[in-house]
């Protein structure tokens, strides 16, 4: 091919093997298709994912059905629970008292808390089409982290009443007057709140490119993690500690009960100390496994990729909110 520009004349020489040459200066491009093909793959390979397939229960449509009337019938028992809670504290005076002021949020909490972990759970089991957007997918963890965070608070708070009203009971309209009650629910609402948009931004800062099938029900750090293409150490770092900050909480509670049976211990009728501690039984229990599976769940090294991370996640979904009374 010439080219005459000003009476000068260059000759280009296509070669094949896709060497370009100009024939009168020094520029050349070697292997010049090679170099966009190159460039081509890499772009594809490193396309950013905007959108996630959650693979839930990978059983037979028999067990699919079966689970998901399970889930199902668990929500109803949640719902049932604990609206009749709240209409219960509502009607009767006599209930109107900084434990059931706690409980009352703790049940509008696990009201609001269901639906965001449910809907998901029984999107994965029925649906074939199980995608989710990269912004549908933040939004519902934050809101799940939100709820939990807020929970693991209201926990904390549920036992140091229960401190006060048996270990400080001449203490105990001061410790928990209207106002402080009212404090302690908004802290720990706000810690919460924290907790999630920490946890939030730095997961949703990720790069995920190529791999999008997350191994759960529904977004959670630790499978967002695994599918990072990039590294993840600072965010499980940041995840441990976060982790760790709220798990510590149980550290406290513990000190409170204690003091608790301990104080229980020195009631001198066998009645009188099962009725004092059966106020807590249900709490205890609660506790038990909602610090159980969290800490399994994200505290413990290598639960990323445990493969019963998704049979764990229904207790602290699902099963602890229908505990929770």
């Amino acid at each position: 091919m010439k080219s005459k520009d000003s009476g000068y004349c260059e000759e280009w020489n296509f070669q094949d093997n896709g060497i370009i040459t100009r024939e009168g200066s020094h520029v050349s491009f070697l292997n010049f298709k090679n170099v966009l093909a190159t460039k081509s793959e890499l772009n594809r390979n490193y396309s950013e994912v905007t959108e996630f397939i959650l693979l839930g229960f990978r059983t037979s449509p028999e067990v699919q059905i079966l689970l998901f009337f399970l889930f199902l019938l668990i929500y109803v028992v949640i719902v049932l629970r604990n609206h009749s809670m709240l209409v219960v504290i509502e009607i009767d005076s006599r209930l109107h008292t900084p434990v059931y002021f706690f409980l009352r949020n703790l049940s509008c909490l696990d009201l609001s808390a269901t639906p965001q972990s449910l809907l998901p759970k029984l999107t994965t089991v029925l649906s074939k089409e199980k995608k989710i957007s990269h912004n549908d997918c933040a939004t519902q963890f934050f809101f799940f982290a939100l709820f939990v965070g807020t929970e693991d608070f209201f926990l904390t708070v549920m036992a140091y009443d229960r401190f006060s009203a048996i270990c400080s009971p001449f203490l105990y309209t001061i410790r928990m007057s209207q106002q402080a009650c009212l404090c302690l629910v908004v802290g720990s609402s706000i810690c919460g709140c924290i907790n999630s948009m920490i946890q939030t931004g730095f997961t949703f800062s990720l790069h995920f490119c190529g791999e999008n099938r997350l191994e759960h029900f529904f977004c959670d750090v630790p499978v967002m993690i695994k599918i990072s293409c990039i590294d993840t150490l600072v965010n499980e770092i940041v995840l441990f500690i976060l982790s760790a900050l709220i798990i510590t909480t149980t550290t406290v509670i513990l000190v409170f009960y204690v003091h608790i049976l301990s104080t229980v211990l020195k009631i001198p009728s066998t009645h009188g100390r099962c009725k004092t501690f059966s106020t807590c039984s249900s709490h205890i229990t609660v506790v038990s496994l909602f610090y159980g599976t969290v800490f399994f769940t994200y505290a413990q090294p290598g639960a990323i990729s445990s493969p019963k991370s998704k049979v764990i996640a229904v207790f602290y979904t699902l099963v602890i909110p229908m505990l929770n009374l």
